[in-house]
């Protein structure tokens, strides 16, 4: 019906009638020249897609989390069963079919009933005018533009008219009905018809039978009142208000009176299915929180973040994410198998793809933190824990990286101090070197140390010595270059106990850092999120971001010493899990904090064990962690064993991947070399010099084997050389230890040499590295 056609009277009188159906009038008032300056042409509707909740899928495409601002899921209108067609029609607009938009028979007779009451008794409304009321509220972002919304206007319902005339225009009865139906809110949290037969009843909208659906028609009216969430007054107001329903549909000749007394009979049968929430009620908590911090960051999805948050709570979005199901249960039985929920010590696990960064999963043994305790400030976490021993994997890389084999090595003390402020130059140029502090080692003992057992035993003292060598900064570049940054955002500390673990890290950085080890060098930053499809099916496709960060061969090697620890170091007493794996410990301070970092070529796994009431004041030590009393815990106590047990499970029936074999002329194990020795190619360990055996060497020669005392290195104390030793570098001076001792600080060849941890203890007592430098 065309009212911009119709007389001026007319026009005044059905618009009098809308507005006073709708609205009670005081006493006195009129509309007088209504139909001179009332427009009642149609006016476009601005209709925004309805808010649509956001699913996130596992990478097996299972349902692990939800956000919404509003629950609702969107059905055409043949998804809907027909009896519940036919309910809401019956009690909100029974001659729906039949008017336009507006049903003048109705408006007359709630117009009539209104004068009667005083008030309003009936509504006028047509369902076409209600979904466009309900458009406007859905639309407003604002307080004030939700109470205009709602304002008892007359100018408020002249304009719904004008929509709804509109929308008549635009819309079939069938698509307006589907249009109320998913816009309608329900009660009990639930919007639209297919979450409110979920939330009521447990079956879909197609699903509902003639009870179900006069219940949710007689919802619509008064969701409040009338919302079983409510409690036992709320429900009696439902079950009365279903049985008016059902009285209507008979009396409209929809259902047989018969049918509608059988329905009557019927309990409510509301069962509060519990909607699926945001990440607070996932089972996968801190994995959601991170992906949820990915998209709010992410400018593909909206200008400013208040934009990405309606993007991700309204937009309909399914999110396909790199969580494996499968290695997340490894993750969290793991820690479950040594650390309990109410234990004081958190433990908290990352696991990453080597070679795409995808994250397959995120535990920890609490689930009810308010902060994500398995990843930095950026996706939910706070400031992180300090990394201990794990850090010595990057120095290791930046010495190999510049030349050093794997024999490679020098004599260390019990302790060590900075020799000046300049032995450690940060990455700005100053000189951060402490000659006030010493280091000391909590195992292994002095002596001659490789690349090899200085990083089985995690000797504190080889490692600020190497660091001293290769260069704080350069080691500093190493750790950056495979996506180490502080948990907290701030910049790195960058001083000579950099090598120790000083920075505090979270488990997806640093496991991120070991997965490039894995993947020969191939850094990857961290993903979780592969594809984005949104409401309207076009899709978003996520791929890995990698660049070769170091050589593949320094990997290689990296990963060969590494793989020592569960035979020869600190993991010793652990063991390995069946497969090439490699791995280092990390213990701080007195035990404030404790680590364990690992990889093989398929998975990369990092656990971190601190208290959240403060690492600080709240050690390892004399503590109860599993049901379990420890007196210390170290890297290779509690971390160590939780990353065996997780690799172990989540890795079974994948065939194990072989490290790739180190390339032996740059790299391979060379004996030390005496060649005034009887034996020079003997299995002696190499003397305090380490030297090599010189390109085009024979022993024939006397040129090389006059045993006199102008040797290599005699009477010349030398300097130390930041690189390789050769001749004449630390020599002993006038001092002639004899032809097998390797000279002061040494030990003998018996206690020495490649495959000899380094001492008695070495290897055998967790790695407790010290992070009390700085910071």
């Amino acid at each position: 019906m065309r009212l911009r056609n119709m007389p001026g009277l007319l026009v005044a009188g059905i618009a009098a009638g809308v507005i006073t159906a709708g609205l009670a009038l005081p006493a006195g008032i009129a509309l007088s020249g209504v139909a001179e300056t009332i427009d009642l042409s149609p006016m476009e509707l601005a209709e925004p897609p309805l808010a649509e909740k956001t699913t996130l899928l596992d990478a097996d495409g299972r349902r692990i989390a939800q956000f919404y601002d509003q629950f609702r899921e969107n059905v055409t209108v043949d998804k809907v069963a027909p009896i519940m067609r036919t309910a809401i029609v019956a009690i909100e607009d029974d001659r729906f079919y039949q008017h336009g938009a507006i049903d003048l028979e109705g408006t007359i007779r709630a117009l009539a009933a209104n004068l009667s009451a005083g008030g309003v008794a009936q509504g006028g409304s047509s369902i076409t005018q209600q979904y466009v009321k309900q458009v406007l509220l859905n639309s407003a972002t604002t307080e004030e533009q939700k109470e205009a919304a709602l304002a008892p206007s007359y100018v408020r319902k002249l304009n719904e008219l004008r929509y709804a005339l509109s929308v008549e225009e635009k819309y079939s009865k069938d698509q307006i009905l589907e249009k109320y139906l998913n816009i309608a809110y329900f009660g009990a949290g639930a919007h639209g018809i297919q979450a409110a037969a979920k939330r009521f009843f447990g079956v879909t909208a197609a699903k509902l039978n003639l009870a179900q659906s006069a219940t949710l028609a007689a919802a619509v009216r008064l969701p409040t009142s009338t919302d079983p969430e409510g409690g036992k007054k709320n429900r009696d107001a439902l079950v009365a208000r279903r049985n008016v329903v059902l009285d209507r549909m008979a009396e409209l000749g929809k259902i047989t009176p018969a049918e509608a007394a059988k329905a009557k009979k019927s309990k409510l049968g509301y069962k509060g299915v519990p909607i699926p929430g945001g990440c607070e009620t996932s089972d996968y908590r801190y994995f959601c929180q991170y992906v949820a911090a990915e998209v709010l960051a992410d400018k593909r999805f909206g200008k400013t973040r208040a934009d990405r948050e309606r993007t991700l709570k309204q937009g309909g979005m399914t999110i396909r994410t790199t969580l494996n199901p499968k290695m997340q249960d490894a993750a969290q039985k793991g820690i479950e198998a040594f650390v309990g929920p109410k234990d004081g010590p958190v433990a908290a696990q990352a696991l990453v793809e080597p070679g795409s960064g995808a994250i397959r999963a995120m535990a920890a043994s609490r689930d009810n933190l308010d902060y994500n305790v398995v990843a930095d400030r950026a996706h939910g976490g706070l400031g992180g824990v300090q990394a201990g021993s794990t850090f010595k994997t990057f120095t290791l890389l930046t010495a190999l990286g510049q030349g050093m084999r794997l024999s490679d090595g020098f004599t260390v003390g019990g302790s060590y101090t900075a020799p000046s402020p300049s032995a450690f130059t940060d990455c700005a140029g100053n000189a951060v070197g402490d000659p006030s502090h010493a280091v000391t080692n909590d195992e292994g003992s002095p002596g001659y140390t490789t690349l090899q057992t200085g990083t089985w035993g995690s000797v504190n003292t080889f490692f600020l010595t190497l660091e001293e060598r290769v260069g704080l900064c350069e080691t500093v570049k190493t750790a950056k270059s495979l996506g180490i940054k502080r948990a907290d955002g701030k910049k790195l500390q960058e001083y000579e106990t950099f090598t120790l673990g000083i920075n505090e890290m979270d488990p997806v950085t640093v496991a991120n850092a070991y997965a490039a080890i894995g993947a020969r060098g191939k850094y990857c930053k961290p993903m979780a999120i592969t594809a984005i499809t949104d409401r309207n099916g076009e899709k978003t496709s996520f791929t890995p971001e990698c660049n070769q960060a170091i050589e593949a061969e320094v990997a290689d090697a990296a990963a060969d010493i590494l793989s020592g620890v569960f035979t020869k170091g600190t993991m010793r007493s652990v063991g390995g899990i069946g497969r090439p794996a490699a791995g280092k410990t990390g213990t701080n301070d007195n035990q404030s904090s404790a680590w364990f970092a690992g990889f093989t070529p398929d998975l990369a796994g990092a656990v971190s064990l601190a208290d959240p009431r403060g690492a600080i004041t709240h050690k390892l030590n004399n503590v109860t962690i599993g049901g379990r009393w420890y007196g210390s815990v170290f890297g290779a106590t509690v971390p160590g064993p939780i990353w065996k047990a997780t690799m172990t499970a989540a890795l079974e029936g994948i065939p194990a991947t072989p490290f790739t074999p180190i390339d032996q002329a740059r790299f391979g194990v060379q004996e030390r070399f005496d060649p005034w020795a009887d034996d020079p190619y003997g299995e002696q360990p190499w003397d305090d010099y380490g030297q090599r055996p010189p390109d085009g060497w024979d022993q024939t020669d006397p040129g090389t084997t006059d045993p006199s005392d102008d040797r290599p290195g005699r009477g010349d104390q030398g300097d130390q050389d930041q690189g390789n030793q050769g001749p004449g570098n630390q020599g002993p001076g006038n001092q002639d230890p004899g032809q097998n001792d390797p000279g002061p600080g040494g030990g003998g060849p018996d206690d020495q040499g490649p495959n000899n941890p380094g001492g008695p203890n070495q290897g055998d007592q967790p790695d407790t590295s010290p992070g009390n430098g700085r910071g």
